[in-house]
């Protein structure tokens, strides 16, 4: 009956060890345009638009399940056919003396609600903590960025996104409606 809800389940899940695929359902091979039983073995990072991207997010979410036992996040993430989509991911880790060691996590694409804007590293990178609630200030020491640096790919966010003021960018970037 476990298996049956596990295959079923109509959300993406995952079981993890050390960020390997050790088993996936068929919603997130639906999500993920790939064979469930293909990504078995194979490295999460093969999903994320960057390997800078699959090293910073996991470091946060290292963090966060030290803390804690559990992440979760929005974020963009590539299908097998090279398309980026946004992506709700929810992680709960099954070894908490050491958190990658093995977790459940879920994965919801979230294309319906919030399309992909075409985005540089750094930008997905401000995107990402902007939505968190960071000023720029925060930005910056996270990024090792100056403030007025920051403030540069925020007026680029908004042009992109076609945002008048920050508020409405944080709508559009987090999907809520207007």
């Amino acid at each position: 009956m476990d298996a049956l809800a596990f295959e079923h389940a109509p959300i993406g899940l995952a079981i993890l060890e050390n960020r390997i695929i050790r088993r996936c359902n068929r919603a997130f091979g639906e999500m993920f345009l790939e064979d469930p039983a293909k990504c078995e073995g194979v490295s999460l990072g093969e999903f994320y638009p960057s390997e800078k991207d699959f090293h910073m997010i996991g470091e946060r979410g290292l963090a966060s399940m030290r803390r804690t036992g559990r992440y979760n996040d929005e974020r963009i993430m590539q299908r097998r056919d090279g398309t980026f989509f946004w992506c709700r991911a929810r992680g709960q880790s099954l070894t908490p003396d050491q958190p990658f060691q093995r977790g459940i996590w879920t994965f919801a694409d979230l294309s319906d609600e919030r399309p992909v804007v075409e985005l540089t590293q750094r930008e997905r990178e401000v995107a990402i903590l902007t939505c968190r609630g960071m000023t720029s200030k925060e930005i910056g020491l996270e990024l090792d960025l100056s403030y007025r640096t920051v403030e540069e790919y925020r007026a680029r966010l908004l042009r992109k996104f076609g945002a008048r003021k920050l508020a409405e960018l944080v709508a559009k970037l987090s999907g809520m409606p207007l």
